[in-house]
């Protein structure tokens, strides 16, 4: 039942977004204000993750990653493989790093999967991919 309820506040959360590309390579999020880069996708772990998107100077900086429900919200399931609106144009189907740690296991962080928009957490000296988030400019 929970799975069917969280599935369903996706769906709509992800009806309402509003997605725009700008020719950096930015999608912005009319509905959260968030900006995704999407320029280019990093596979590293997550000390790394977090190092890279600090240091991410695209469009003037301010890049960071993501927390778990932010990288939800932009998971789109009725999309399949990538699970994503079609303004994101750099998606693998992979999981991809949150910021945010798992609490029973500090040596885990949450990540999200973009071939079905499962969440799952992984070690955070192993790798998985990178998709840098900041607050609207």
């Amino acid at each position: 039942m929970k799975k069917i309820l969280l599935v369903l506040i996706g769906v709509s959360v992800t009806l309402l977004a509003d997605f725009s590309r700008s020719s950096e390579g930015v999608v912005t999020d009319s509905v959260t204000n968030l900006q995704w880069q999407d320029d280019y996708i990093k596979l590293a772990n997550w000390r790394d993750a977090i190092a890279y998107c600090n240091e991410l100077s695209l469009d003037g900086g301010g890049w960071r990653v993501p927390n778990k429900n932010e990288l939800l919200s932009i998971v789109d399931y009725t999309k399949y493989n990538p699970v994503i609106d079609s303004s994101f144009q750099n998606t693998t189907s992979g999981y991809y790093w949150s910021s945010t740690t798992h609490a029973n296991y500090s040596s885990s962080a949450w990540v999200v999967g973009f071939r079905n928009g499962f969440s799952n957490y992984n070690n955070k000296a192993y790798n998985s991919y990178v998709r840098c988030a900041r607050s609207g400019q």
